[in-house]
């Protein structure tokens, strides 16, 4: 059951950037695919929730929940086995050509040089390379990398990268960013700069974000909107929170006001128990 006592008007769907409509997601074995009632698996299970132009919504839940999942869907990587995905109102049945995705894992491509990573998907557009280049080094400059662009990535540090990632994604100003995980292996003082530069990021652009982490701070920190999934299988929302700290934030400043630490308890209610749940099933597992 979704928790509503923080919730506001439910974003319209005809109105929503992107849309998951009843969505369930079922994985089946290559045993399964062969013999009838094999090993299935599902991963997300009637899952609604709409994103509004321009909003920042993180979606929290267990280790192995299903969030991933969720992103994938979004992406257009994976098909629902039912509902519907839309973006701005048109179904998604082929990769989402108006999202731009930061994985979790490092993605640039070692023999390219930062530069040459950021304008790899302007190339690919077929844009020339002196206006890549130019548009290239201008993005590098707004993540602070500037007079980096020849370095190579294991030339950079861990925070440097993901900045290049970041530019990556940017560069071809999407309407929808999908981030799953960026920044969970960077130390803690490099993940603030990097959750305070994405927001400064969004703030002057405003495109739709969802926002994988769990890391319920962070989620909190930059949010509009945090959504609750339940330990999977089957995972589905079960809460929603909107956040109402005022902007511009600063995440690590931002987590003394006493609105965070309220807002922190009353998710950590709903979410506690999921990853009991989580933690119990795991332990299971590899008994």
């Amino acid at each position: 059951m979704v928790d509503m006592s923080n919730c506001a008007t439910p974003v319209d769907a005809r109105n929503a950037a992107l849309s998951f409509d009843d969505v369930t997601c079922t994985f089946v074995s290559r045993d399964g695919a062969r013999r009838r009632g094999g090993s299935r698996y599902t991963a997300v299970a009637d899952t609604t929730l709409h994103i509004a132009p321009g909003e920042f919504v993180s979606v929290v839940g267990p280790t192995g929940c299903g969030k991933s999942t969720l992103l994938n869907i979004a992406a257009g990587l994976l098909q629902p086995s039912s509902g519907t995905v839309r973006v701005f109102g048109q179904p998604l049945t082929d990769l989402n050509r108006r999202a731009g995705y930061m994985f979790q894992a490092e993605a640039l491509m070692p023999w390219r040089s930062a530069l040459d990573n950021v304008i790899a998907g302007l190339q690919f557009r077929g844009m020339s390379d002196a206006q890549a280049r130019e548009e290239g080094e201008a993005w590098l400059a707004r993540v602070g990398l500037q007079g980096f662009g020849e370095r190579y990535p294991h030339e950079l540090s861990g925070g440097m990268r993901k900045r290049v990632a970041l530019a990556q994604v940017l560069i071809l100003d999407p309407d929808i960013i999908l981030m799953d995980e960026p920044f969970s292996a960077l130390d803690i003082q490099t993940r603030q700069l990097m959750e305070n530069e994405v927001l400064a990021l969004w703030s002057a652009r405003k495109k739709a974000v969802l926002f994988i982490t769990h890391d319920l701070d962070e989620a909190i920190a930059m949010s509009d909107r945090v959504v609750v999934l339940s330990a999977g299988p089957a995972t589905h929302p079960i809460g929603e929170f909107i956040i109402d700290l005022p902007r511009p934030r600063d995440v690590a400043e931002i987590r003394g006001e006493p609105r965070f630490v309220e807002l922190h308890a009353q998710i950590w209610s709903v979410l506690r128990d999921e990853v009991l749940k989580g933690y119990q099933q795991q332990k299971r597992a590899v008994s």
